[in-house]
């Protein structure tokens, strides 16, 4: 593709997400259910785009300009690849700029919550794979790898499931992608409306204090638009001295291209090492599936403990602006994801999706409801929906759930659900599993891939119980 279809392109998207912020300020219902203006502007993409305003207007004979919709075909010519690319970004920037505490404090203050985060992810996984081995493959004909949708959309979200689209064709499930997104988006809605629904529900019983609802927090509607990360810090000054020569993006794009060099680096060296090994006589290959997003994630983690260690010597990274680039790259992947969904394969497959979804969305409110109470010692509830909400859709919707029965943090629950991410995020829910699991699931077959998901969830569930719940303490 070349430089001006590709900048055409990203104008298209960008004037997308430009209009989807009006209309976000003015549509109250879009307020309500704390829906992103990306995702508003992929869907709106999508609807006037050739696959429903363009079949519309063939059907009725409407003729140009409305035959193939308005947004031209070269245009979704470069929204198909530009998730896989952008996705590196939004990976590699997840931990740079971010205070790395010691490992005991991290287990200390978040111990509760990655073991609940661990027990939703790992019980995604058994739910999904459980329905794909009893109903999916023997009544629909669906490819195994269907078990890692319900992880995959629900707890990566839009972006892990944009990324993983070359993975999924290359195990023979090319509709997996459009499928996760489609689960992506259910599960972003379902998780606010029956995370608002208990709420009330614990207003109601007593099991929310209503006293810390009571507070000075800013509105919830205000805060769907503010919201950053939890440790954000506010933009350094900078140094009279520093040079004034080199605007601190172009910094912190090059830190970010450091961050994914290494990703790749590290991905070279798993599949040499794969290659001369375990995968030597056609053995099983797993790295050489792996997608550079998860290992960019880890070559940022890399990065940020070496400028750490190397204190003033090391350049200075701004979390804020760090924050605003990779914002703005998800919300890029978020529109030209949506705005490229295939339509077609969600109607072929209309009946699994919703089993899919109405189960993962069961299983994150029984694990809520359930285990919460037995695995965070104090305030579970409030603290639970942190990580209810990051499994049913992204990070920022468990957030915002927080904010509205905690908005002034007296609880430990923003504090403990930031920096659980440390011990989360390399794993699951976009972490290095998540980015395995459909190749695992293809090459040893779901009963395995079964036994290792519901094995790490049972053992998340009693580490949780026995070391942080209340009867544990």
């Amino acid at each position: 593709m070349g430089v001006a279809q590709t900048l055409i392109a990203l104008g298209w998207a960008t004037g997308f997400v430009v209009a989807a912020k009006v209309a976000h300020r003015h549509v109250k219902v879009f307020r309500t259910l704390f829906i992103p203006s990306s995702v508003i502007a992929g869907i709106a993409a999508l609807l006037i785009g050739p696959q429903v305003l363009g079949a519309l207007a063939t059907s009725l004979e409407w003729g140009d300009p409305f035959a193939g919709g308005l947004v031209p075909e070269s245009v979704l010519d470069v929204w198909s690849a530009i998730p896989g690319l952008l996705i590196n970004v939004v990976f590699a920037a997840l931990f740079l700029g971010k205070r790395i505490p010691p490992l005991r404090d991290i287990i200390r203050i978040a111990g509760p919550q990655v073991a609940l985060g661990q027990s939703m992810a790992w019980g995604q996984y058994v739910v999904g794979i459980l329905l794909a081995i009893a109903v999916l493959q023997p009544v629909f004909g669906m490819n195994p790898a269907a078990g890692a949708l319900i992880e995959i959309g629900f707890e990566g979200g839009h972006g892990t499931a944009a990324a993983l689209e070359s993975t999924f064709a290359e195990f023979d499930f090319a509709e997996g992608s459009d499928l996760a997104l489609g689960l992506a988006t259910f599960g972003l809605v379902a998780g606010v409306l029956s995370g608002l629904a208990i709420i009330n529900w614990g207003l109601r019983t007593g099991r929310i204090d209503r006293e810390l609802i009571e507070g000075d927090g800013m509105p919830a509607e205000e805060e769907a638009e503010s919201l950053g990360e939890f440790d954000e810090r506010e933009h350094d000054q900078g140094d009279p001295h520093e040079d004034v020569a080199i605007d601190p993006l172009s910094v912190h794009l090059g830190l970010i291209a450091v961050a994914i060099a290494l990703g790749w680096l590290l991905q070279q060296g798993l599949i040499a090492l794969e290659a001369a090994t375990w995968a030597r006589d056609d053995g099983l290959e797993l790295f050489r599936h792996i997608p550079l997003f998860p290992l960019a994630m880890i070559g940022g983690l890399a990065l940020q403990i070496g400028l750490t260690r190397l204190g003033d010597a090391g350049p200075h990274v701004d979390r804020a602006l760090v924050n605003r680039v990779s914002g703005a790259s998800l919300d890029l992947v978020i529109v030209t994801a949506l705005g490229t969904l295939s339509l077609a394969v969600l109607g072929d497959n209309i009946a699994p999706l919703l089993i899919l979804a109405v189960a993962g969305l069961t299983w994150s409110v029984v694990a809520l409801l359930v285990l919460a109470p037995r695995i965070v010692p104090d305030h579970p509830y409030q603290r639970g929906l942190a990580d209810f909400g990051q499994s049913t859709g992204m990070t920022v919707t468990g957030l915002l759930l927080v904010r509205m029965v905690d908005p002034d943090g007296r609880t430990k629950a923003m504090e403990g659900f930031g920096y659980k991410q440390l011990l989360f995020e390399p794993f699951v829910g976009g972490g290095l599993f998540t980015a395995i699991s459909v190749p695992l699931i293809v090459q040893l077959g779901p009963w395995p891939v079964l036994g290792i998901t519901a094995a790490l969830m049972v053992i998340s569930m009693g580490v949780g119980i026995r070391f942080f719940g209340p009867d544990g303490r």
